[in-house]
């Protein structure tokens, strides 16, 4: 095989996982008002453990909390990231939330920067958020700040996740915060769910999302980093907000003004160039952000 085209294969297939996340997502949307959105993040985390535990469990002599604090912070992370991102869903509309939430490692990526181009994206990505949320009457101002708190999360679970690779392989640490994440929401879950509305046409949406925005895109993402650059990587990443748009459309019949659309195609944009720009040494954090997608 070519190298141009094992590089196709692999932007092809990263594509592909863009899609899966944020079709997920979509399906997580239609099942928040049936069954609240903890019940949807704890199903999500319980895949998430069982997909990656049976490859990278951490042995047991090895499990000290020294070793594994940055970790079991990292869970913590996690959990609010997952939840405060699809409380967002419910309240302002996958489009809107996956664009705001993307503002965390763009914003990660930005830091400490002098490049004007980046000063300039990032206003450029300022203004598209006011253009997506200043519609007046349309926005829900709680869940902006979920949304906000997603993106904070995110920015967090980057560093952490840096953090937590110098200590434990491979996904030895993503392991351990799907557990934590996992022991947070499922005893809430359990606790806040209405048993009244689950059937097994609820019970197969839920799988599915959670394999849809958790298993598959795992599974691929070593596949793909073998084929593509981190920075082609990051940059097919910044399409999340236009591909979430686009399921916030086809399935949860969502609606757009001009204004808001733009407002999403500017971010997009102003996290494009910011990364297409960049030198290749050091390695930005918004493509560290791409290798460490929740």
């Amino acid at each position: 095989m070519t190298p141009r085209r094992d590089r196709l294969i692999g932007a092809g297939t990263q594509v592909a996982t863009e899609v899966s996340i944020n079709f997920g997502s979509s399906v997580a949307g239609l099942l928040i008002p049936i069954v609240g959105s903890v019940v949807v993040v704890a199903v999500r985390q319980v895949i998430t453990a069982i997909a990656v535990l049976p490859f990278y469990r951490p042995k047991r002599a090895e499990l000290t909390w020294r070793r594994l604090w940055p970790a079991i912070a990292l869970g913590v992370v996690l959990a609010t990231m997952n939840l405060s991102f699809y409380e967002a869903v419910g309240r302002l509309g996958l489009g809107i939330a996956a664009t705001i939430e993307f503002l965390g490692p763009f914003a990660l990526a930005l830091a400490g920067s002098r490049r004007v181009v980046d000063v300039v994206c990032a206003l450029f990505a300022a203004g598209g958020v006011v253009l997506l949320t200043g519609t007046e009457g349309a926005i829900d101002p709680l869940g902006v700040v979920l949304a906000l708190t997603a993106a904070a999360s995110w920015a967090a679970y980057i560093l952490l996740t840096r953090r937590v690779a110098t200590r434990l392989p491979g996904l030895e640490g993503l392991s351990v915060a799907s557990v934590v994440a996992t022991i947070i929401l499922l005893p809430i879950a359990l606790f806040v769910v209405d048993y009244s509305r689950l059937n097994w046409p609820v019970l197969g949406m839920l799988v599915a999302a959670g394999v849809l925005s958790s298993a598959i895109p795992y599974s691929l993402d070593t596949f793909i980093l073998r084929r593509i650059t981190p920075r082609l990587y990051a940059v097919i990443t910044s399409l999340g907000p236009a591909i979430a748009t686009l399921f916030g459309v086809l399935v949860l019949h969502e609606s757009f003004s001009g204004i808001q659309l733009l407002g999403i195609a500017v971010v997009c944009v102003a996290a494009g160039v910011t990364i297409a720009t960049q030198r290749d040494h050091p390695k930005s954090d918004l493509e560290s952000a791409a290798e460490a997608i929740p």
